[in-house]
């Protein structure tokens, strides 16, 4: 299974949007997949369910970071910005409530999120949101000799 499709199996098992990119790269961070857990929660939904960055893009930002140990500050903002240039061009926008609206669905800013029911996950664009963030990730790892 690719990673990308790890993610998304992450997120329609229940993970935010950040949990599920970072997941899917568990094994090869030397980090237990709790304190994965723990650190990415916080960023789903757009920073906490702000709408802010879209949760998959600092997943795979996240990713970027831990695959990348000991990368300069420099080298790392390329990897980051990269990441969001192939993004971008597959989606109109890094923002989370920018690409909920543009799929039609409200944005919802309260701290309680929605069911995950089938409902749910049939009308959102995060399925593949997370599973295209990946699919970067392991492209720019894959690139680079990482993976």
């Amino acid at each position: 299974m690719s990673r990308a499709q790890q993610a998304k199996e992450n997120f329609m098992n229940g993970l935010n949007c950040t949990q599920a990119v970072v997941l899917a790269f568990a094994d090869l961070t030397g980090v237990p997949e709790e304190t994965l857990k723990a650190a990415a929660l916080p960023l789903g939904g757009g920073l906490g369910r702000l709408r802010e960055t879209c949760g998959a893009v600092s997943g795979a930002a996240m990713a970027l970071g831990l695959l990348f140990p000991g990368t300069g500050k420099p080298e790392m903002y390329a990897l980051v910005q990269e990441m969001a240039r192939r993004f971008r061009e597959r989606y109109p926008s890094l923002n989370c409530g920018q690409l909920l609206s543009g799929a039609g669905l409200a944005v919802d800013r309260a701290p309680d999120p929605e069911r995950r029911t089938q409902e749910y996950y049939r009308k959102r664009p995060c399925p593949e949101l997370v599973y295209d963030a990946a699919a970067i990730v392991e492209a720019i790892c894959a690139e680079r000799g990482r993976l």
